[in-house]
């Protein structure tokens, strides 16, 4: 009898074993790439269109990092049997956002992309370059990713003016969510969004292009140009370390995870290398999403949670099938929702940046200093002000000292 109530007992305690099966795994893979996918493609989308991307460019690049990167997290997660889940880089995409058109165009942009997949790769594999970037004050680099993000957060307030119809309840939603379910509250107020840009395409009777909303690469020469690898490259690659790699490494450790830095630094490295031609500007570790896969709700015997990560992949295959429907219909909406979506994404962001930038009092006139000059958008010598932000922080942080 003892031992069949320790058995009982044990089942009781393992419930993955008797109930969860690969059902939990599997939708906690599915509403990870769902949460990812909804929560940033905004932001995405405006970062590209903003360095000079054609919209079905755009198109081209959303669908360019789901692919790589879902291929990435497969491989990962299967040879390791760890839940590592990757995504493209949010921040990355803000700062483009900001940086707007560079010397060279598009194809500048797009070299810029594939030298940051270099630096990925090398980082990877060179113990003193990714000791280079850790040892960039946390403080100035939040500083820096929460100038980006300013511009793109005061987005929503600016469409409120010009499409409030459309607008207002996407706020009105996401406010809501945020106080009872914070997790779905972007996606919600992206199904608002879109909800409201089909009636007002539906009441304006606009039509829409169906032959491009078949998924297609459209591949670009890249071209190198100085102005592009200081101004876009550096920075792209510090913020994808700083506010990606490194957050996204820690998340796993917190789980009792040991990251295989050299493979995950490699894969996502090439991922950027292979998606810079078709537009994906750069793959990396997912960092906030990264929990929805390795924490127990995912499953209860940690040796279990990388189908999560597995499944994560395979969702991120058939969204990819959806990208270019998806850019369409942004199009054809009016005025702002797009903006207004990536906003209310970022703000969370914002916020986190915001108070690691004035967190040390001693060096809080470097943060702001940081701060203001790269959300003043303003650049010289054909380099961006993310650049510059970054450089001046550094100077007054070392002259204040």
């Amino acid at each position: 009898m003892s031992n069949v109530s320790t058995a009982q007992a044990t089942t009781a305690r393992e419930p993955g074993r008797s109930k969860t099966g690969l059902v939990q795994p599997l939708g906690a893979g599915a509403v990870t790439a769902l949460v990812g996918f909804t929560s940033s493609f905004a932001v995405l989308l405006s970062g590209l269109t903003a360095v000079g991307a054609s919209a079905a460019q755009a198109a081209s690049g959303l669908l360019a990092v789901c692919v790589t990167q879902a291929i990435g997290m497969m491989l990962l997660s299967y040879r390791y049997r760890m839940p590592i889940t990757l995504a493209w880089s949010t921040p990355g995409a803000a700062l483009l956002a900001g940086t707007g058109a560079v010397v060279g165009g598009w194809p500048a942009a797009i070299g810029a992309f594939v030298v940051t997949g270099v630096l990925i790769v090398i980082t990877g594999l060179w113990q003193r370059l990714g000791a280079l970037v850790a040892a960039i004050p946390v403080d100035i680099a939040q500083a820096m990713l929460a100038g980006v993000l300013l511009p793109l957060c005061l987005a929503p307030v600016r469409a409120a003016q010009t499409s409030p119809a459309v607008v207002v309840p996407v706020i009105l939603v996401w406010l809501v969510l945020q106080r009872y379910a914070r997790r779905w509250a972007v996606i919600a107020a992206f199904a608002t969004a879109a909800a409201g840009a089909a009636i007002s395409i539906a009441v304006q009777h606009k039509p829409l292009d169906l032959a491009a909303m078949v998924p297609s690469l459209e591949l670009t020469l890249p071209h190198w140009s100085w102005q592009a690898l200081i101004g876009v490259a550096i920075p792209l690659y510090v913020v994808t370390m700083a506010s990606q790699n490194i957050p996204g490494t820690a998340v796993l450790a917190s789980f009792d995870y040991r990251l295989p830095w050299r493979a995950a630094m490699s894969v996502t490295g090439l991922g950027t290398v292979i998606g810079a031609p078709a537009g994906g500007h750069a793959i990396n570790l997912a960092a906030i999403s990264a929990a929805l896969s390795a924490a127990p709700a995912a499953h209860p015997d940690p040796k279990r949670r990388w189908i999560a990560a597995f499944t994560a992949g395979v969702t991120y295959l058939l969204l990819a099938l959806g990208s270019a429907a998806l850019v369409t219909l942004v199009a054809a909406a009016p005025a702002g929702t797009l903006e207004t979506v990536a906003g209310l994404a970022l703000i969370g962001t914002l916020a986190a940046a915001l108070s690691a930038a004035l967190s040390a009092g001693e060096h809080r006139e470097a943060g702001v200093v940081t701060f203001v000059i790269a959300a003043s958008g303003v650049g010289f010598a054909g380099i961006g002000a993310a650049f510059w932000a970054l450089l001046a922080g550094l100077v007054v942080r070392k002259v204040l000292r």
